[in-house]
């Protein structure tokens, strides 16, 4: 039997085939399918929502994109394509790539980043809190709302969650929240927020 090892993209080769599908992320030159659904949509859209309302209302200089990459800087072949991200517009001047891809290759504009998690939790639970923690994205929301996650990251029993993890120096201080509870958010620290509003 002989192996033949998957094909991989470079970043740039990633952006020309699959920059403007939305169902499509890059690892380590790996093609990787989102596998969105419905209701992984509908959870996603519902965040924004609420998130956006909260900028609004504070009246920051922030936007949530429809469409945004992350490409981070240690990473050559890699693009992720989180489900909600908060960018400080004031900042985008800065980024090398803003003004002709919407791509961002530092953590100065991203002041809040949210995985919706699928089939392929592991990226979500493992790999991307440590690129999101290396960019020194101060907030990462992992909502998992059909309880995929392994029990090491959601605990026993399984059950839908949303870990929000708060950078302290260089890594990520997790708080789980479960249906029911009132998340706490340090960048939005009056957002009255459930799960359940959003499932």
């Amino acid at each position: 039997m002989t192996f033949t090892p998957a094909k991989t993209l470079s970043f740039e080769d990633f952006l020309t085939q699959y920059g403007d599908n939305p169902h499509y992320e890059l690892i380590d030159g790996e093609l990787r399918n989102l596998e969105p659904t419905g209701p992984h949509e509908l959870v996603a859209g519902k965040l924004a929502g609420y998130l956006f309302a909260e900028i609004l209302r504070l009246n920051r200089g922030w936007t949530i994109p429809k469409t945004c990459l992350i490409k981070p800087p240690a990473a050559a072949a890699t693009a992720l394509r989180p489900d909600v991200v908060v960018l400080d517009e004031a900042t985008l001047a800065i980024e090398p790539l803003w003004q002709k891809e919407p791509v961002i290759t530092s953590g100065q504009a991203i002041a809040m980043v949210v995985e919706v998690v699928s089939t392929n939790w592991q990226d979500d639970y493992a790999r991307k809190v440590e690129e999101y923690a290396l960019l020194g994205i101060e907030e990462y929301w992992i909502v998992d709302f059909r309880g995929l996650g392994g029990i090491e990251f959601i605990g026993r029993p399984k059950q839908p969650t949303i870990t929000v993890c708060q950078l302290i120096e260089e890594s990520y201080h997790k708080q789980h929240y479960r249906l029911g509870q009132p998340l706490t958010s340090a960048i939005f620290p009056n957002l009255a927020l459930r799960l359940d509003d959003v499932m």
